[in-house]
């Protein structure tokens, strides 16, 4: 199976991006960001959780980047 990239899409949802369970042919699968399949509303919410962590992580880290170094004292102009 080819999607419309050109890329190979044939073991889309075969297991859990998580857990790497196979998923059954009929069985619920829970989806996350788009093309993300879970065997369990457990796996995809644990997914979530590491998502949010990673997210929250970058941004503090990013913050911290992009603080300016403020320097105090006296400035003697001649």
């Amino acid at each position: 199976m080819l999607s419309y990239a050109g890329v190979d899409n044939s073991h889309f949802l075969e297991a859990c991006t998580l857990c790497s369970k196979p998923l059954g042919h009929n069985t619920d699968i829970f989806m996350y960001r788009g093309n993300n399949p879970f065997c369990s509303q457990e796996c995809r919410q644990e997914q979530i959780e590491i998502d949010e962590a990673r997210e929250k992580r970058w941004k503090i880290a990013k913050k911290s980047r992009t603080k300016t170094k403020v320097q105090t004292g006296t400035l003697v102009v001649a």
